[in-house]
C-alpha cells in the first residue's frame, strides 16, 4: 500500500519477530489491532491479559503483578449495575458472581505470569497519560466501570512519574528474563475526550517517557512510531472512522504493513503471504457446502495446510484442519 501524503523514513531493526519468538502484548485498543493480526498469521502472541489499558502506570502495575504471581482476592472487586468488575481489569472479565469473575482473572494471570517470565518479546501501546485514581486509596485504576465519577481523581502524569514507574517495573522484569525485549508504541488514536490541546501533551508526555526509558535501557528497549505514521503519513480525514479519531481498516493495515516491514525478515514475510492464503480460503463460505467443487476445495485447502505444516513444523494449524474436517 501506498502513502497518500508523506512518507516517514524508518529503518529496517536489527531486532527481529519470528514465529519462534513468545510474544506478550499489553496496553490500549491498538495493541489488540496489532496483536490480533499477529495472532490471525501464527504468531505466538499472550494478548492483554488484562484485557485494554490506557495509562502507562496501570500496564506497569500489571507487568509487576505477574511478575509477583499475586492472585487477585475477593476485595478486589466491586460491585457495579448487577456485575463484579477488577479496577485493574477491562469488563471481559467482569462477572454475575464474584467467583466467575476472579475465575477469569486469576486464571489469565497464571497463564501470562508463565508467558512473561519466558518471553522473548514484550510489546507495550501506550494510549494516554491521563490517569484516574480511586480518591479513596490514590491507587490507578485500569478501568473505572463506569462507577461513579466522585469515587476518582484525575491526573496527567508526568513524564518523570511514568520513568520512575516503569524503570522499576523494568528493572524486575530484567531480573527474571534475562533475554526478553521491550517494545514500546503510542497508540494512533487520538483521545479528543481529554481535549485538543491536552491530547496533545498527552502524547507528547509518553513519547518523552520513552525516550528516556531507551536512554536507561538502550539494549533492551525499541519504539515502533505508530503514532507518527497516523498524525504524518495517513493524516488526511479519510484515514480516520466516523468519529474522526479512531484510524480506519485502511490506517491500521498500512501501520501493520510497515511493523511488517521494519520488524519481519523476507523470509518471515514470504511465509506470512503462504498463511494469508489459507486464512483466506478459510473464510469462503459456499452456497452449497455439498457439492462436488466445494468438496475439492476442501481436501485442497486440507493438502495446502499439511504440505505447510511440514514446511513450517513449529505452527499450529490443528484448529484450521478440524474447521475443514468438520
Amino acid at each position: 500500500m501506498t502513502p497518500l501524503i508523506s512518507h516517514i523514513e524508518w529503518p529496517k531493526s536489527t531486532i527481529e519477530l519470528t514465529f519462534h519468538d513468545s510474544i506478550v502484548m499489553l496496553g490500549s485498543c491498538f495493541a489488540e489491532n496489532i496483536g490480533n493480526k499477529l495472532i490471525e498469521h501464527k504468531f505466538h502472541v499472550d494478548l492483554n491479559p488484562f484485557g485494554i489499558i490506557y495509562n502507562p502506570e496501570s500496564i506497569a502495575l500489571s507487568i509487576m503483578r505477574l511478575i509477583d504471581k499475586k492472585k487477585f482476592e475477593d476485595s478486589s472487586l466491586v460491585f457495579h449495575d448487577g456485575l463484579f468488575h477488577s479496577l485493574s481489569h477491562h469488563g471481559r472479565f467482569s462477572g454475575i458472581s464474584k467467583e466467575e469473575s476472579l475465575e477469569k482473572i486469576n486464571a489469565q494471570l497464571a497463564f501470562s505470569a508463565g508467558n512473561l517470565q519466558n518471553a522473548d518479546k514484550l510489546i507495550i501501546t501506550f494510549g494516554t497519560s491521563y490517569v484516574y485514581r480511586l480518591r479513596e486509596t490514590g491507587e490507578a485504576v485500569a478501568n473505572c466501570h463506569k462507577l461513579p465519577s466522585n469515587l476518582f481523581t484525575r491526573q496527567r502524569l508526568s513524564v518523570a512519574e511514568i520513568v520512575d514507574r516503569w524503570s522499576e517495573a523494568l528493572n524486575r522484569l530484567f531480573a527474571i528474563n534475562r533475554k526478553i525485549i521491550v517494545l514500546f508504541t503510542v497508540s494512533p488514536i487520538r483521545y479528543w475526550q481529554d481535549g485538543v490541546h491536552e491530547n496533545q501533551l498527552s502524547k507528547s508526555t509518553l513519547l518523552l517517557a520513552i525516550e528516556e526509558l531507551q536512554q536507561l535501557f538502550p539494549a533492551r528497549l525499541i519504539y515502533f512510531p505508530a503514532y507518527e505514521l497516523m498524525m504524518d503519513e495517513l493524516r488526511d480525514y479519510r484515514f480516520y472512522a466516523d468519529d474522526l479519531f479512531h484510524p480506519t481498516d485502511l490506517a491500521v493495515e498500512y501501520i501493520w504493513e510497515r511493523f511488517v516491514e521494519t520488524y519481519m525478515s523476507q523470509q518471515t514475510q514470504q511465509d506470512m503471504k503462504e498463511i494469508s492464503l489459507i486464512i483466506k480460503a478459510l473464510s469462503h463460505r459456499p452456497f452449497n457446502r455439498q457439492s462436488e467443487s466445494y468438496q475439492h476445495f476442501i481436501s485442497q485447502t486440507l493438502l495446502k495446510i499439511e504440505q505447510l505444516g511440514a514446511k513450517m513444523p513449529y505452527i499450529c494449524f490443528k484448529k484450521e484442519i478440524e474447521a475443514l474436517k468438520n
